[in-house]
């Protein structure tokens, strides 16, 4: 200590003070330093967004165009050009390729911004040009515009199309389009004003319209109506099944043919078994065997091909026959069922409609009687508005067989009631042991006991008095408004009934008690009874054309207890509908 204090150094205890202070000073020092450097990152991170902001907020805008092409403008004249034998790199730069464009209606020759590859350029496209006038960059391309008709590709870039105005154009097809894999009749979006067809539209697809199936209805599956049944297959298997008697005689296989008559009847179910009957029919017409053949059955929603669009639903008729004649091709037989066959082919002028049947039946001739034949298509129609189809689609050569389903009598009616109550469903255990076991008779009893309640023509079954033109007067009773549709629902009602007894913890079972009150309950709600409105309407439901009815007064009482088919005649105040009587000539048009 006296050494060191003499030589006049610091004690040792003041330079550990010293370097603890200096080691505090540091680590502060080097704290402050970090909080600096974030708060410059983050100053600097703002400055950034702010500057993009500016620069948003600067940025010129861009105006979009249509490319319709790229070309290169011609060169520098002859005097000006530099001469062939020049080296290359003396040689004057290649003339830079420019875009075609659309712009504000007019065409214009605009060049490209440095950087930006003509290559990745293509028709159809739209770009965006800033205020200097040039390209800067490309985006997709528009998938709207006016819809327009491929009618024919012309070559790798061309096509000739139809314009909703019915004109015919010829466009450029964009980059997007494939022109090998374009067909006829595809919609394109397009800018007429550029002549550029940009894209492929999806419109509503025939398939939703059309259902293609093959049906599994058979004439074993239909009762009651073995007349109509008969004359169908004459018509439309024999010439399937003996092409070569028909050859020989000289006769052609009918187009189509029409049913028509009360709803409910049976119409579609026949229409469905022609298909399966054609599919498992001989030879065709050509000769080629049919046997295992799948059948198309094209069932078309008619009301829904109406479009108040121009030309849309002819569109849409026109792909229906193009589907039909494709399964045609591949040797299958076709069906193609209109139902509600009036709502498309009113008669022509008639003004009931908007009059869109005075370009809808032309085209729907024109496909039965066009060049390209219907080679194993046949057309079914179905209506039970006959009176207001169209004369030209009903006479010969188009819709040659004119076949009437009527409403069933009670022969008819058992008939098609053993169609749906059968032996082997679960019985009532009681009306078994009745009958010693015998399901077969147990059914039949049912059966018998729904007809009989359903055709009794009793006060308590009368329905309709309707009065003639002539005078006369008439009582509908139920049986005279059953349908097969009708019976069907009752069978399915008195099932329901025993499911749910079954369900319940009951025996459950089919019985005649619970085919009765089924019986009774679809008497009382079938839409046939309670939905006629007029005397026509009412016609139209019985199905009778003996003469019109000039007055209908309604006799069905509501529901009473007890399971009868339909309430007494006095029981409920009836309802008068009428008309005024018709002239001769609408009497004799009725």
């Amino acid at each position: 200590m006296t050494d060191a204090a003499n030589l006049g150094m610091p004690a040792p205890s003041f330079t550990s003070h010293q370097l603890r202070e200096a080691r505090a000073e540091a680590i502060s020092l080097a704290e402050k330093n970090e909080r600096l450097t974030r708060a410059l990152t983050a100053a600097r991170e703002r400055i950034a967004e702010l500057g993009t902001q500016l620069d948003a907020v600067t940025h010129p805008p861009v105006t979009l165009a249509l490319l319709t092409g790229l070309h290169t403008r011609p060169g520098q004249d002859d005097d000006e050009a530099p001469p062939a034998s020049a080296p290359s790199e003396g040689a004057a730069a290649a003339p830079a390729p420019e875009a075609l464009v659309l712009l504000g209606g007019r065409t214009m020759s605009l060049g490209l911004r440095p950087g930006l590859d003509p290559v990745d350029l293509r028709v159809g496209q739209l770009v965006a040009v800033n205020d200097a006038m040039l390209v800067v960059d490309a985006l997709p391309e528009p998938d709207t515009g006016e819809a327009v008709i491929l009618d024919e590709v012309l070559d790798d870039t061309r096509a000739l199309v139809t314009t909703g105005s019915g004109a015919t154009r010829v466009l450029r097809l964009g980059g997007a389009l494939d022109a090998s894999t374009l067909a006829p009749g595809a919609t394109l979006a397009a800018d007429l004003r550029a002549d550029v067809a940009t894209a492929v539209i999806e419109r509503t697809s025939v398939e939703q319209l059309v259902v293609a199936e093959t049906p599994d209805v058979t004439w074993e599956d239909i009762g009651g109506l073995g007349p109509q049944i008969q004359a169908i297959r004459d018509a439309l298997e024999l010439p399937f099944t003996h092409p070569d008697l028909y050859r020989a005689y000289g006769l052609r296989a009918p187009k189509g043919l029409l049913l028509y008559g009360p709803p409910g009847c049976g119409k579609t179910l026949i229409a469905k078994a022609v298909a399966t009957s054609l599919a498992a029919g001989g030879e065709g017409p050509d000769g080629a065997r049919a046997t295992g053949r799948t059948a198309a059955f094209l069932n078309i929603k008619g009301p829904e091909l109406l479009s108040k669009f121009v030309g849309e639903t002819e569109r849409q008729i026109r792909a229906i026959f193009e589907q039909a004649r494709k399964a045609a091709a591949e040797d299958r037989p076709v069906v193609i069922f209109f139902d509600e066959m009036e709502a498309l082919f009113r008669t022509r002028g008639t003004g009931v409609s908007s009059d869109v049947e005075t370009m809808i039946v032309p085209q729907v001739l024109s496909e039965i009687d066009g060049v390209e034949s219907l080679r194993n298509v046949v057309i079914i129609g179905a209506s039970n508005r006959e009176d207001m189809i169209d004369p030209a689609i009903l006479r010969p050569g188009r819709l040659d067989v004119k076949i009437r389903v009527s409403r069933p009598d009670a022969a008819q009616a058992l008939d098609i009631l053993a169609r749906h109550l059968t032996a082997d469903l679960p019985l009532d255990a009681a009306e078994l042991a009745a009958h010693d076991g015998d399901r077969e008779a147990t059914a039949a009893a049912m059966r018998a006991a729904a007809v009989d309640a359903l055709y009794a023509r009793t006060p308590a079954t009368a329905v309709l008095e309707v009065v003639y033109a002539s005078g006369a007067t008439r009582t509908l009773h139920l049986g005279d408004l059953v349908s097969g549709a009708m019976l069907a629902q009752i069978v399915a009602r008195a099932k329901t009934t025993a499911i749910k007894d079954e369900l319940s913890g009951g025996t459950g079972g089919l019985s005649t008690a619970r085919v009765l009150d089924a019986v009774a309950a679809e008497a009382r709600q079938n839409e046939e009874i309670t939905g006629a409105t007029s005397p026509e309407g009412w016609a139209r439901l019985v199905g009778t054309h003996s003469e019109p009815i000039r007055s209908a007064r309604r006799l069905l009482a509501s529901a009473t207890d007890g399971g009868a088919p339909a309430g007494s005649a006095g029981s409920a105040a009836p309802r008068s509908i009428s008309s005024p009587a018709p002239s001769p000539e609408t009497r004799e048009n009725a």
